[in-house]
């Protein structure tokens, strides 16, 4: 039985097959017939992990525990309000934050559940629980920010929309950089991917400046 516990840009989580670069968790969201009830998050702490950590492995669905969610990559799970876990990811962590650091001009770096709080306020719309969205103009967003032009759903790479699906991303396509586009990335993690931090890729991306 294929699980429901994969996200996409949009902040929705469905049942895929492919399982993708990482994983993490927003609470328990599940039952114990591991189907997901009506809510999407249990706390404001959304974190991306790695896979794997020091060889330990455990049920994606445990009874009462948190539910183990799945990503692409890590441009997915910003993109849906998630930041880097600060136990098994701790060196991202650091350079998550400082990069928030120095995009919104603080003397020292934020902690955690400062973060969680603006990340919370800024990725889900508070009465319709859904995702909030914002708009740019294409061309004045930073590699890594995963955006909507129409119906589908992209990642930005050198000026270029490079198109997302559960799988990978397809061929990069042209954009023209004053077209307007609803911006999935919440607006302080964008600044914070123009403050320098690099999010890791699936490997069917382009590879994104320095």
């Amino acid at each position: 039985m294929t699980l429901q516990n994969r996200v996409a840009p949009t902040g929705e989580i469905v049942a895929v097959a492919s399982r993708g670069l990482f994983t993490g968790n927003r609470g328990c969201l599940h039952g114990p017939d591991r189907t997901l009830g009506v809510s999407r998050w249990r706390s404001k702490l959304w974190i991306c992990c790695v896979l794997e950590w020091k060889g330990w492995r455990r049920d994606p669905m445990p009874p009462g525990r948190w539910t183990a969610l799945f990503f692409l990559d890590e441009a997915t799970a910003l993109a849906a309000g998630h930041r880097p876990c600060a136990y098994c990811r701790r060196a991202d962590y650091l350079a998550f934050a400082e990069a928030w650091r120095h995009a919104e001009g603080l003397a020292s770096r934020p902690k955690a559940f400062e973060m969680d709080a603006r990340l919370h306020a800024e990725r889900v719309e508070p009465y319709t629980r859904r995702q909030r969205t914002w708009r740019a103009a294409f061309g004045a967003l930073p590699d890594g920010a995963l955006v909507r032009r129409g119906e589908r759903v992209g990642l930005v790479t050198a000026g270029r929309f490079t198109p997302w699906t559960f799988d990978g991303y397809g061929p990069p396509e042209p954009a023209p950089a004053a077209e307007p586009v609803a911006v999935l990335t919440p607006p302080v993690t964008t600044a914070v991917l123009s403050a320098g931090y690099r999010p890791l890729l699936h490997p069917t991306a382009p590879t994104i400046g320095a």
